[in-house]
């Protein structure tokens, strides 16, 4: 009973004509492929705010305008602190699948 209360069976969750758990089998490909998308969505993020940062920065420095230049400062550095943290979380992942052996961003379905 309380099993039902803590969690959800997702195996159970219907992917067109065939259930999640027949699918993956387990839940280390699905997570894999959550992990891998994430990391892709992020770089693009990244390169995003980089660009429409530089562009900001650009811009307004051209006008004089101290304080849309900061903001387009302030977008690059934001852009650059978070592109370190996914490369270390990454860089962390790399790591742990050295020392414990398990293939987490390797898994095949």
């Amino acid at each position: 009973m309380i099993n039902r209360l803590l969690a959800a069976n997702i195996g159970d969750i219907n992917l067109g004509t065939n259930k999640l758990k027949d699918t993956y089998g387990s839940a280390a490909p699905l997570i894999n492929i959550i992990v891998k998308n994430s990391l892709v969505i992020a770089g693009i993020i990244f390169l995003a705010l980089l660009v429409f940062g530089g562009i900001m920065f650009i811009a307004s420095a051209g006008n004089g305008d101290q304080k849309q230049a900061g903001k387009g400062k302030s977008a690059v550095t934001s852009a650059i602190i978070g592109f370190a943290i996914v490369f270390g979380a990454y860089l962390i992942i790399q790591i742990i699948q050295v020392i414990t052996g398990l293939e987490i961003l390797n898994s095949s379905l």
